[in-house]
C-alpha cells in the first residue's frame, strides 16, 4: 500500500549548524489515503498520517492537497471544508496550505505534497493574513517566508481579474512581512483552463500581462523567481510562492540557464498564443528563471522551475509522451550539472546534488503510468507527486518540477 513517500532522512538531537544543511532545509513527504472513500474521508486520512509526521518530530511548512473534484462550486465547497479543518487543526501552529483542482493518481480523490522542517532547526511561526495562512521560518539573519492559497476565489470566468487580485494580495502579504517581490525566488501559478482562449485572449497569456505588469511595478531586481505556471481544471488563479531574505548580506542568488534552451523570458511573439492586449505593441513572454540557484549558511538550493520537453524554443516529441518525458529530464540534468553549479558556486570540490522533490504534470491520465515508470527509473527512491493538469502548451504533454540540495 502506498501511503507515505519519505524524503531525505535527517539524524535527531542534532543541531542545525552540526548537519550542515542549507537554510532551513526540508523534507518533502507525499500522502495518500490508506481506503478509497469520500473526498473528506480521504482528506482525514492523509491528515492523519500527516499528524503522525508531526509528532515524529517534525514541523509542517507547506502542505499541497491535491483533489479531484466536478465542478468549481464542488471545489470551494471542499476547501472551504479542508481550510475549517486544517485551522482548527493546527491552530496558531498552522502551515501554509493550498487546495487545487489537480486529480492525483487513480483511485484516490485526494494526494498531498508536504514539507517539513526537523524541530528545533529554525524558528517557525504560523501567521495569518487575509485569511491566507503563511509560515515565517527564522535563522540567525536568514528569513523565509512561505505563503500558499493566495487567491480571491473570485473571477472563474475571468483570467485577468483573478490574477490582478492574487497578486494584490501576494504584495500585500510581503509588505506585511518588510519584504517585496524583489524577495520572490520561488512561485507556483496555478490558472484556471490555461490554454483556453476567450475573445481572442488565451487565460494564459492573459496571466503573463499582469505578472508582467506587477513585476515591473514592485520589482526592481533584474531576473525572475523560479516558476512553475499550470492548468487547473476549472477558474480562477491561485498563488503560492517562497521569499527569503537576509539581514547580513550573506544570501547569494543566481539564475541558472539551461544551454539549450532559450530563456523563457526571450520567448519569440510566434510562441505566444493569442492578441496583443489593447495599448501594447506585443505580447509579454512567461517571465521566470529555468532554475535560481540560492546559496549562504552552510549550503546551496537549486529551484528548478517546470520544466517540459523544449529545446530552444520549440517543443519536442510532439504526441510522444515517452519522448516528451526524457527531454525533459534531460533538461532538468542540465541546470542540476555539477560542473555548472561548481562554477557559479566558485568551488572545485562540490559534492553532487540530491533530489529532495520532484513534482510531475500529466496532462492525459491514460498516460500517468508511462510517465511514471521512467521518472521512477531516473529518480529511484525520490519522493515524487504525480497529478493531472494542463500545460502552458497545446503540444506539451507533461512538465515536471524538482529542488536540489548541495
Amino acid at each position: 500500500m502506498y501511503v507515505v513517500q519519505p524524503g531525505v532522512t535527517h539524524l535527531k538531537n542534532v543541531t542545525f549548524e552540526d548537519q550542515k544543511i542549507p537554510f532551513m532545509h526540508k523534507t518533502c513527504f507525499i500522502y495518500c489515503p490508506s481506503a478509497e472513500g469520500s473526498l473528506l474521508q480521504e482528506y482525514r486520512q492523509c491528515l492523519k498520517q500527516i499528524e503522525e509526521t508531526c509528532n515524529s518530530g517534525y514541523t509542517p511548512v507547506k502542505l499541497n492537497f491535491f483533489v479531484d473534484v466536478p465542478d468549481f462550486t464542488s471545489f470551494i465547497s471542499a476547501r472551504s471544508d479542508i481550510y475549517e479543518s486544517m485551522t482548527g487543526s493546527f491552530g496558531l501552529r498552522c502551515p501554509a496550505f493550498n487546495v487545487t483542482c489537480h486529480p492525483p493518481e487513480k483511485p484516490w480523490k485526494v494526494a498531498v505534497e508536504g514539507s517539513f522542517i526537523f524541530s528545533g532547526t529554525a524558528k517557525v511561526t504560523g501567521k495569518m493574513f487575509g485569511g491566507i495562512p503563511y509560515v515565517l521560518l527564522e535563522n540567525g539573519s536568514f528569513r523565509e517566508l512561505w505563503a500558499a492559497g493566495v487567491s480571491s476565489y473570485s473571477y472563474p470566468d475571468d483570467t485577468g481579474k483573478a490574477a490582478e487580485h492574487a497578486f494584490e494580495l501576494m504584495v500585500a502579504l510581503l509588505h506585511n512581512e518588510k519584504m517585496t517581490l524583489n524577495n520572490l525566488v520561488r512561485q507556483w501559478n496555478y490558472i484556471g483552463n490555461i490554454l483556453e482562449v476567450r475573445n481572442g485572449f488565451q487565460n494564459y497569456q492573459v496571466f503573463n500581462e499582469v505578472r508582467c505588469e506587477y513585476y515591473g511595478r514592485h520589482r526592481k531586481l533584474a531576473g525572475f523567481p523560479a516558476a512553475t505556471g499550470v492548468g487547473m481544471r476549472h477558474g480562477g488563479v491561485i498563488l503560492d510562492f517562497c521569499a527569503m531574505d537576509s539581514s547580513d548580506g550573506k544570501l547569494k542568488i543566481k539564475a541558472v540557464c539551461n544551454p539549450n534552451q532559450v530563456n523563457a523570458y526571450e520567448y519569440g511573439q510566434h510562441v505566444l498564443k493569442g492578441s496583443v492586449t489593447e495599448g501594447e505593441t506585443k505580447k509579454h513572454p512567461p517571465q521566470f528563471e529555468r532554475a535560481l540557484l540560492i546559496s549562504g549558511m552552510t549550503g546551496s538550493l537549486l529551484f528548478i522551475s517546470g520544466t517540459a520537453s523544449i529545446i530552444g524554443q520549440e517543443t519536442i516529441g510532439v504526441g510522444d509522451v515517452a519522448e516528451q518525458t526524457v527531454v525533459t529530464i534531460e533538461n532538468i540534468n542540465k541546470l542540476k550539472d555539477n560542473d555548472r553549479i561548481s562554477e557559479l558556486l566558485g568551488v572545485t570540490d562540490l559534492i553532487p546534488g540530491k533530489v529532495s522533490l520532484l513534482r510531475v504534470y500529466i496532462k492525459i491520465r491514460e498516460d500517468f503510468e508511462t510517465v511514471k515508470l521512467i521518472c521512477e527509473d531516473l529518480f529511484p527512491g525520490i519522493p515524487a507527486i504525480y497529478i493531472e493538469a494542463d500545460i502552458c502548451r497545446d503540444d506539451l504533454l507533461m512538465e515536471m518540477e524538482a529542488e536540489y540540495i548541495f
